[in-house]
């Protein structure tokens, strides 16, 4: 599902102008790197948790020449933890049905 389908489906079950969703959709999601790029947790309750963790720096190596080691430096990532009612609906779901 890409945000435009998002906003194309809520704008159907509520029955509102699809600019007007967008814009909504647009700015929650402008809202949420704004605090994420601030440092500080989004938490949806039911739905997640977004938050900035800190990726160690370790050693890697590039694919096409084994023997040399890249040290990969540490760097900021967003990590996603989902709430208890979305782990359990997905829990739920057939692994086989996605393969």
């Amino acid at each position: 599902m890409t945000k435009r389908d998002l906003v194309v489906k809520i704008a159907r079950e509520i029955n509102l102008n699809q600019s007007q969703v967008a814009d909504t959709v647009q700015k929650t999601l402008d809202y949420i790197a704004e605090e994420l790029i601030a440092g500080r947790t989004i938490e949806l309750r039911n739905f997640g948790v977004f938050e900035i963790k800190v990726r160690k720096s370790r050693k890697g190596r590039n694919p096409n020449e084994p023997k040399h080691e890249v040290v990969i430096p540490e760097r900021a990532v967003v990590k996603f933890r989902a709430g208890k009612e979305l782990k359990d609906a997905v829990e739920k779901l057939n692994p086989a049905d996605f393969k």
